[in-house]
This record gives C-alpha cells, structure tokens and sequence, in this order.
C-alpha cells in the first residue's frame, strides 16, 4: 500500500508524553548500522523515516544529546526524557528534515526501508533483505536527489 499524500501518521513516546504527528510520505526510509544508533537503539540498527520539516509536528517536552557524525555534522538525537524513547533525529548536513524512528509510530506497516547505510557495522545477528540496497558507509545523497 502506498502513502498518500495527505495521509497523516502519529506516534507516540512509550509513556505518551512526547507525541508526533507527519504528513505524506517520508523522502526515505533507511536502515542505519552505525554505532551510534546501535548504541541508541541497544539492537543492530536503527530504522527512520526522512520528513520535511514542513511535513512534521511534535508536541511534549524532549530532551536533546549532540554529537558529531563521520562526516564532521553536528547529528542531534532527540528522546523522550521521562521513558526514554528515541523520538527523532536532526543533521546539520540536512537542516530541513528530520528522521522519526518508526517504532514510534501507531502504524508503521506501510514503510519500506529503501536503503540500508553504515552496512559495514552490520551484525551477523542482524539479518536484512537482500532486496535492500546497501552501502558500506553513508552515500554522497542528499534528499532533493533521486535515490
């Protein structure tokens, strides 16, 4: 089933606190293996949604930890402070989107992860389907390009 443009999709923290709400289709879902979302996530990957800002509202108070990517951006992981959840993350690299962990997410059925990046970092353990593309590290894309 594709998303529509108009389709609405909410989320929610653990606790409910931290409440999310996207318009139309993501630019991207993806995979990520890298350390840092391991590390976030406590399994092998992470998976996201890329929104345009424009496409992305949030409510609740959240807390923020910054850290610097392999590519020297300033990546901002946003949680939930009362339970801990992983709402969202922001890239300096790309400061007019945001990537919502689908886990968040009341229905996520209808996302398909495109690509999987940081494969490099992949766990035996972490099985993906073939039929994803994946990269070694992150790709030279940005989201106005074509994947």
């Amino acid at each position: 089933m594709a998303i529509g443009e108009s389709q609405i999709h909410r989320g929610a923290c653990l606790c409910g606190s931290v409440r999310v709400e996207l318009v139309g289709p993501p630019v991207i879902v993806a995979h990520c293996h890298c350390k840092d979302c391991q590390r976030l996530t406590g399994a092998g990957h992470s998976t996201g949604a890329m929104f345009s800002i424009s496409q992305f509202r949030i409510d609740g108070k959240v807390g923020e930890h910054k850290l610097t990517s392999e590519a020297g951006n300033e990546v901002t992981r946003v949680f939930c402070p009362a339970c801990g959840s992983p709402i969202l993350g922001r890239n300096t690299g790309m400061p007019d989107f945001v990537t919502v962990s689908l886990g968040i997410l009341e229905d996520s059925s209808a996302f398909e992860p495109g690509v999987a990046v940081f494969a490099r970092n992949r766990k035996a353990w972490d099985v993906m389907d073939d039929a994803v593309p994946s990269f070694e590290g992150q790709p030279q894309w940005r989201p106005d390009e074509p994947t």
